[in-house]
């Protein structure tokens, strides 16, 4: 699909020089000729051209349920759809379909938002480069020898091979930045709370949050605003003004505060460290004010992030036992081994070894050794950011230490690719908004991402930084 971003499909269907159908038929069409990516766990096409055909009839009748009405868009698979299979790319939902609609995906639909597909990921977002997909690894289309990141591969290569111009993931600890650098397209997650986790699957819920992939910013900020908001099933939402949108974003930053600290450069290859540094020097050439900051308990981060992640997941996970839901192992005698045997089976290895860990940790005798200490360790970094941010208005940073690296190449070691994560995690243990936006390629052409995170609420500030940077950058 040559036309890929919501601005000028919008103004095509708005000239009537196409419809929802053919719009929707082209990126079908696109998502069929590339399944070697493997983007998509699910197409929906009856259920898409179903919806395109509805959303073109309200167009012809002037009654359109709002500017977008007839746009397609790609959802990660660990988000409810009641027309679809909902897999979080595990074998022990292989079938499921949800009985409702998560609230995101609802307000997409209620803004006539068209649904493409399910879209892959590391099995229940448990992961950092979609390899340990029950339905296989997705690949890089920039390079289908690489890893496209993780958890929401599946989205970022989606929208970086033409085969959905906007997708939703969620990141619990980068999995909307990470493969968002490495796929080269925009991703923001945003405030813990902006966005209704009901019906997201739950990996972390107190780390877990829906967000947005686009090309560019400003379509990346229509679709979250479009998601955010309120929302009584879900405790944790938060009643906070949605003031951004693309008629907010300016690009203005002049007097603008902008950290950056110093922790987020170390062990990161050069390629990325000069990218981020140029871009910091434009952004001053742009008229922001460049602070040198600490944030002290970076190197804390890993450790903290796995031990509340993973406690996390072996509650959440317990659902999962073959009685109400999903797989259940076959030719049980005894309800033990129907709990064991369906678990055994319907997990993969990834999941299980969090599973396992998040069990100990929380076990008797080690409670306070490790879970506890981990809380403490998480207001520690709250407290950086706090600190960070009365200094400065937002904080620019790599995303990753490397540009995507080959397939298989770190699968078998957990401990590598969880350290990978190190500059992404911070963000979701301090519940701030954190993005990532393509600024460079490396030697191989490699896509390079650049972070920008601001304080709780503060997206607006946050994306007129990125729409500054997106301006500055020529791709």
């Amino acid at each position: 699909m040559a036309v890929q971003s919501i601005r000028q499909l919008l103004h095509m269907l708005e000239r009537g020089e196409t419809t929802s159908v053919e719009i929707v038929t082209a990126y079908l069409h696109a998502i069929e000729e590339k399944t070697d990516i493997n983007a998509y766990i699910t197409v929906a096409a009856e259920v898409a051209l179903q919806q395109a055909q509805e959303s073109d009839l309200r167009r012809k009748a002037g009654k359109q349920l709002s500017p977008f009405d007839g746009i397609p868009i790609a959802i990660k698979d660990n988000i409810c759809t009641r027309e679809v299979l909902t897999t979080c790319a595990s074998g022990i939902l292989q079938n499921f379909i949800p009985p409702y609609n998560a609230t995101a995906y609802q307000r997409l639909r209620n803004a006539g938002f068209v649904l493409l597909g399910k879209t892959n990921l590391d099995e229940f977002a448990m992961g950092s480069t979609t390899e340990t997909s029950f339905f296989g690894p997705t690949k890089n289309p920039v390079d289908t020898t690489k890893v496209p990141g993780g958890s929401s591969g599946g989205s970022a290569a989606a929208v970086a091979a033409g085969l959905a111009p906007v997708a939703l993931g969620s990141d619990t600890g980068g999995s909307i930045r990470q493969p968002a650098a490495f796929c080269g397209v925009v991703g923001i997650k945003p405030t813990y709370g902006r966005v209704s986790r009901y019906g997201l699957v739950a990996y972390a819920s107190s780390l877990d949050q829906i967000g947005t992939f686009a090309h560019t910013v400003r379509d990346a900020a229509d679709v979250l605003a479009v998601i955010s908001g309120l929302d009584e099933r879900d405790a944790t939402s938060i009643n906070k003004p949605i003031d951004f949108d693309s008629a907010t974003i300016t690009g203005d930053i002049r007097g603008l505060r902008i950290g950056v600290p110093q922790e987020y450069f170390n062990g990161v290859d050069g390629a990325i460290v000069t990218a981020v540094k140029d871009v910091i020097k434009r952004l001053e050439r742009q008229g922001a004010v460049i602070h040198q900051i600490s944030l002290q308990y970076t190197d804390y981060a890993v450790p903290i992030y796995y031990l509340i992640a993973t406690a996390e997941a072996s509650s959440n996970l317990a659902r999962y036992d073959g009685v109400r839901y999903g797989y259940r192992s076959k030719n049980i005698q005894k309800l033990k081994d129907l709990y064991v045997k369906t678990r055994q089976e319907g997990f993969g290895k990834e999941v299980k070894r969090r599973i396992i860990l998040g069990t100990f940790a929380l076990s008797s005798g080690y409670y306070d050794a490790y879970y506890l200490k981990a809380l403490k360790g998480r207001r520690l970094i709250i407290d950086d950011f706090t600190r960070a941010f009365s200094q400065c208005d937002c904080i620019v940073a790599p995303v990753t230490t490397t540009t995507a690296f080959g397939i298989g190449e770190k699968i078998s070691d957990p401990l590598s690719l969880y350290m990978a994560d190190i500059l992404t995690i911070q963000a979701n243990l301090a519940g701030i908004p954190a993005m990532s936006v393509p600024v460079a390629k490396d030697e191989s052409g490699l896509p390079i991402g650049i972070q920008i995170m601001a304080a709780h609420f503060n997206e607006k500030v946050m994306l007129n930084v990125a729409q500054a940077i997106e301006d500055s950058v020529v791709r």
